[in-house]
């Protein structure tokens, strides 16, 4: 479940195993509006055994941003970004095989929601974070009693293996250095918002979503892939991976025609999908739809979170990194609605809150005169 499919593993490459279900005993009505389980539990017969209690994870708003363009603004989540879906069914694995806690390696979002859903579940939580941590992300962590431990980046998946091995925690993210191995269960999360997608919105004609490791682009596709297969629709949406131009595993794979591979990175505010690494279901959901991958830069990215702020939507710049996409030259026409991912929330950025502050107005004068600068009409 965890180590990837064991015909063709390796300690430095593995590709994730499936989850398949029976199809034909899947209720005629599940997609059908109606009152009673809301969030991932609405979905349980196209999920994993939910063994883990939930927190109110998934349902969350779509925003339509301009005609023809919707903001699925995943920061509404319980640890405010997608990783709660994620989590509920690793956890529940976790729980399901009798672990004394899991043990994760994340930059933040990851490693947030895990120790929430582990706290929820009674377990354990061991975090593998980076050495440059965003303050706020860090107090998030102890908050729910994780026990966390700043690592070197390419440290983090040989001590995760270790840690899992010897502790016996159940490993939720990557072990391997050359490709995103993906929790078995963990794409099966984010499959419900391609349901959520669909109850709202029917197929969009594509959808972009911030991309580092490939799982909730892969996560998506299957989603609309499965409505497909179950004859509720006949197409999918194409699925466009947007991810930082520092970087960019996904697009080198697809460019080179390979199944995965890794590259440099360089230097980027959107840490949160700024991978050496990619994943092969991310090529997948690439390949398997007719989509395509863009790279941005932080520039395209904090422009797409300015457009968001002012849309009263605070994303953290990696979750802007889908809107950028969409607004990357050369812009492209499609026959449809589209859909941005917007994967978290703005306050777990590096810079979060460490801004100039202005200086105290005591006086008419003063309040009057920021408030014209500032724009405002007398």
């Amino acid at each position: 479940m965890t180590g990837g499919c064991p015909a063709t593993s390796t300690e430095e490459v593995s590709y994730p195993v499936e989850v398949e279900y029976a199809y034909d005993q899947v209720p005629a009505d599940l997609f059908e509006a109606r009152p009673g389980r809301g969030g991932l539990d609405r979905w349980a017969p196209l999920l994993p055994p939910l063994a883990a209690p939930g927190l109110g994870e998934g349902g969350t708003p779509l925003v339509e941003l301009e005609p023809g363009v919707f903001v699925k603004d995943e920061s509404r989540n319980p640890t405010w970004s997608h990783k709660d879906r994620l989590n509920r069914c690793t956890v529940s694995a976790a729980l399901g095989c009798g672990a004394p806690g899991v043990v994760v390696a994340s930059s933040g979002n990851h490693g947030a929601s895990a120790a929430a859903f582990a706290a929820r579940a009674g377990l354990r939580c061991v975090v593998l974070t980076g050495t440059a941590l965003p303050p706020a992300v860090d107090a998030f962590l102890h908050a729910y009693g994780a026990v966390v431990l700043p690592v070197p980046v390419e440290a983090r998946w040989p001590l995760t293996r270790r840690i899992a091995d010897h502790f016996g925690l159940h490993p939720v993210s990557n072990l391997t250095p050359q490709a995103h191995t993906g929790h078995a269960f963990g794409a099966e999360g984010y499959k419900t918002v391609a349901y959520e997608l669909h109850a709202e919105l029917g197929v969009p004609a594509a959808v972009f979503a911030p991309t580092g490791y490939g799982e909730l682009l892969f996560g998506i596709h299957k989603g609309f892939a499965e409505l497909r297969r179950l004859g509720v629709t006949d197409r999918v949406p194409r699925l466009i991976a947007c991810g930082p131009a520092t970087g960019g595993p996904l697009t080198a794979a697809l460019r080179q025609g390979l199944p995965a591979t890794w590259v440099e990175v360089g230097p980027t505010e959107a840490y949160g999908i700024n991978c050496p690494v990619g994943g092969y279901r991310g090529v997948v959901a690439v390949r398997e739809s007719g989509g395509r991958s863009v790279l941005v830069t932080d520039e395209q990215a904090r422009a797409a979170q300015a457009e968001l702020g002012r849309a009263g939507l605070w994303a953290e710049l990696s979750a802007a990194v889908g809107l950028a996409g969409l607004r990357a030259p050369p812009r492209e026409e499609f026959d449809g609605p589209v859909v941005c991912v917007s994967t978290s929330a703005g306050f777990k950025d590096q810079g979060a809150g460490r801004g100039p502050r202005e200086a105290p107005v005591a006086e008419w004068e003063a309040a009057r005169a920021g408030l014209l600068a500032a724009g405002l009409r007398e």
